[in-house]
Formats: structure tokens, sequence, C-alpha cells
């Protein structure tokens, strides 16, 4: 167990990383924070519970952070420029507003330039330099290495995007992530289906994440899917005790399936 993330490195050639799934704050950033930012709100509630099982059958590595993403955001580029320009809403490298647009931090409190480079020290580029290796790993090892980049999000968010996003949105960046081929395949799993509404490349195409190291032409494909938590959480709910297990069993072999269709 790493101090900021745990890696468990699997036997075939899929990295599944979850780096919104912490809900830690240290102490002297909670002191920093309204409290209501100690709960953690826009964390991707539960995806490791969905997610690890799935990797250990698959026998897929897995990745996940300690740390909330108030800490930092894993998911976005470490110069923090924006993943979508123009777009409305959003946060940044370092948030300092929740999704809801209230801010994060008390009044005179925000972080400065220093903070921000210091957490990016100590909390991103450990993630991102492990990331990087256990993909080379898998690369070396199989000859081509694959990034799935699990997220979890509320269906509406005024702040963010008009309505409700559709269930399952699946980002390739456009296309530039992953080649043709597989997008074409994993596109046909989810419209192959009538439970969940889905979208390719719609409101959310892919994080830095997905961006940054899908390199379809050197063998590393990536992919993220942005799943609206309605798919597996009472999203009425405390978040912390939302997890429905029903709907958790309904929607986990869709999602197995996707990951399946990578390894194919």
């Amino acid at each position: 167990m790493n101090e900021v993330f745990h890696l468990r490195q699997g036997r075939v050639p899929l990295l599944i990383s979850l780096p919104h799934v912490g809900t830690e704050v240290p102490p002297a950033l909670a002191a920093r924070l309204v409290p209501r930012a100690l709960a953690s709100e826009d964390t991707d509630w539960h995806l490791e519970r969905l997610y690890a099982p799935l990797a250990e059958r698959l026998g897929a590595s897995l990745i996940v952070p300690r740390y909330s993403r108030y800490v930092i955001d894993l998911n976005r580029p470490p110069d923090d420029q924006p993943l979508y320009p123009g777009a409305r809403g959003g946060t940044g490298l370092v948030p300092t507003r929740f999704f809801t647009d209230e801010p994060l931090y008390r009044d005179g409190a925000e972080p400065d330039a220093a903070d921000v480079a210091a957490r990016r020290e100590a909390c991103w580029r450990p993630y991102h330099d492990a990331l990087a290796a256990e993909l080379a790993r898998l690369h070396a090892a199989h000859g081509r290495a694959l990034l799935f980049d699990g997220h979890s999000i509320r269906s509406e968010l005024p702040w963010l995007f008009d309505g409700q996003l559709p269930a399952l949105n699946l980002g390739t960046a456009d296309g530039a992530a992953c080649t043709p081929a597989l997008a074409a395949r994993l596109g046909a799993v989810l419209a192959g289906q009538q439970r969940y509404s889905q979208v390719v490349d719609g409101r959310f195409k892919g994080g830095y994440i997905t961006r940054h190291y899908g390199r379809p032409q050197q063998g590393v494909q990536a992919v993220q899917l942005e799943m609206c938590q309605r798919c597996y959480m009472d999203e009425a709910a405390d978040p912390r005790q939302a997890y429905d297990e029903a709907a958790a069993a309904a929607v986990a072999p869709l999602v197995e399936r996707l990951l399946a269709e990578m390894l194919a």
C-alpha cells in the first residue's frame, strides 16, 4: 500500500483506474475547508466496490487513490489547462468549488500556487508515475496495454450540464485514445442493450488520463466510462450508504462485457 494510492497488479494487459474514489482529507486541509466539504460529496462513490470483483475475475490490474479529489484531481492535467474549453462549470487540478458551485474553502483559505505545486508532487505525481509504470509493465509482458478509466457522477448537475445525463457515457477523446475498431466494438456493446441510455463521446469524452495515456499507435489504448450513479446507487440517499446491491448486480455484467471486449 503506497501512501497515496493502492495498486493491485493483474495478469492480463488491462489496467482499471478509478481516480476519484478516494475520500480521505488530511487534517491540515480539513481545517481550511467549509464543514460540508468533509463529507467529500463529489466522490465517485462505491466504484471500487463495483469494479474490484470484475478486476479480480478478469485478472486485470486496479489502481485507486487514498485521498479525496478535494485534495487534488488526478484526472486533470498537471498544468491545469481546461479539458473542455468554453464548457459551463468544471473544476480544476485543485478544486475550489463543489459541483453545485458553492466554495469549498473558508474565506481566505484558498490554495495558492505553492500549495497546488506541493499537492501535485505529493499526490498527483506518484499516482501517475505508478499508472505509467504499470502500463509499461503490461506492454512489455503482452505487447499491448489497455487502460479503462472508471468514473461515476450524479445524473443531474445543473452547474456542469443541462438535464439528465445518459446512464453510460463512454469517452475515447473523439477517437484519439483508442483504435476505431475498439471504439466501434465497445459502442456496439452499449448499443446492444436497452436497459441503460448510453452515448459515445458525448458530454464526457475522456479526461486527462484517457487523453494522455491513450496512444493506440504505440500499442496503448484507453477509454473512460462515466457512469451515472443511478445505475448502482440510490441518488436520493446519503451517498455513503446508498449502494444498491440489486442495481449494481444488474449493471456489473454490462461493465464486465466492456472490459472483456477490450481484452478480446
